[in-house]
């Protein structure tokens, strides 16, 4: 392993790729993507052929969110159901022999990923539509497709209870490595757990994670690819659609879950107006949407107390990792009291 290929042995893997999908040496691999997910590199072999490469992230972490074999196996349904764009699930190798994880092959999917407000500043306001049209339609696909019939129906033991289920992990990940005393946090937990709204339909296809930095748009702007499954399971679909609703900021929020959101730039559509377009579209009632609005930026503000821990260690121990803490902390703070504002008249 190198430090530019962090978790990849180049020789072992590409004998690997030769051996099983026919690659040509050289291979030739660069790191697209790191940090907390699963690690991803983009492969190109002599005879021009382009491939990309996920395993676990070099670090420990928790095992169940960087299942690459399952995240595989979840492609190859999708794949092969076609309701859902997704990269062709090429090969899985569970050897760990070979560079000290599993890993899995899909295709490459070449095309234009947003970002940051930047990248949404580059489009036309038709092309800005097109993508958001895009975004909606294949959501409201996937929360269509029948677990059971693509066969993914043993993705999960419990089908409903997503907002329980994800009340109870994300406070035992918060118990599990507490540091200060958070009331506003288990205040919210508390009021959350005792308000839990109906769900919205058959539980089905939920990607844990969507928004357009998980995508990837064609030459026409609409979705060719939607990448990162590693979160997928089966559970509520307005809940899933509603976690991706709060990475659509809009200019004047006071908080957003990202950065840099590409929907900043003035061509895109309002957050109000795509929660609209999910809901006539899908054909399902968004009633719980304020709920689900704060139990979202409570989930946030869990997994960003998680990071804030990491850091704090980091900086007790001297690394560099110990860096922004500070800034983390407060970020974990305005999420809660973002979250608190937003209860008011809800729970």
């Amino acid at each position: 392993m190198t430090e530019d290929l962090p978790g990849l042995e180049p020789e072992a893997v590409s004998a690997w790729l030769h051996e099983h999908i026919g690659a040509e040496p050289p291979i030739t691999y660069s790191l697209i993507a790191a940090g907390g997910s699963n690690l991803t590199y983009r492969m190109d072999d002599a005879g021009g052929h382009t491939w990309a490469l996920r395993r676990p992230p070099a670090t420990a972490v928790l095992a169940t969110a960087h299942d690459v074999a399952r995240e595989f196996k979840i492609l190859d349904a999708l794949a092969r159901d076609g309701a859902v764009p997704v990269p062709a699930a090429v090969a899985l190798c569970e050897d760990t022999d070979v560079t000290g994880a599993p890993f899995s092959v899909m295709g490459f999917a070449d095309g234009t990923i947003l970002r940051t407000e930047a990248d949404g500043q580059r489009l036309t306001a038709d092309q800005a539509d097109a993508a958001s049209d895009s975004l909606v339609d294949v959501h409201v696909a996937m929360h269509a497709i029948d677990p059971d019939r693509v066969g993914l129906g043993d993705l999960t033991r419990h089908r409903t209870g997503y907002a329980e289920r994800q009340l109870a992990r994300w406070r035992k990940q918060v118990e599990a490595a507490r540091v200060r005393d958070t009331p506003v946090l288990d205040d919210l937990h508390e009021r959350l757990t005792g308000s839990v709204p109906a769900e919205s339909g058959t539980p089905t296809i939920a990607h844990g994670d969507y928004r357009f930095d998980n995508t990837v748009l064609g030459a026409d702007h609409r979705i060719i690819a939607v990448l990162d499954w590693e979160l997928c399971t089966i559970g509520d679909a307005v809940a899933d659609f509603v976690w991706s609703l709060l990475y659509w900021e809009d200019p004047g929020d006071s908080i957003g879950f990202l950065p840099s959101s590409p929907t900043l730039a003035p061509v895109f559509r309002r957050r109000a107006e795509v929660a609209e377009m999910y809901a006539q579209r899908s054909g399902r009632s968004l009633d719980a949407l304020q709920w689900l609005v704060v139990f979202s930026y409570w989930k946030m503000a869990c997994i960003a107390e998680g990071a804030y821990v990491r850091r704090l260690k980091g900086a007790r121990a001297g690394a560099s990792e110990g860096s922004n803490v500070a800034a983390i902390a407060d970020r974990v703070d305005a999420l809660l009291e973002h979250a608190r504002d937003a209860s008011s008249g809800v729970l």
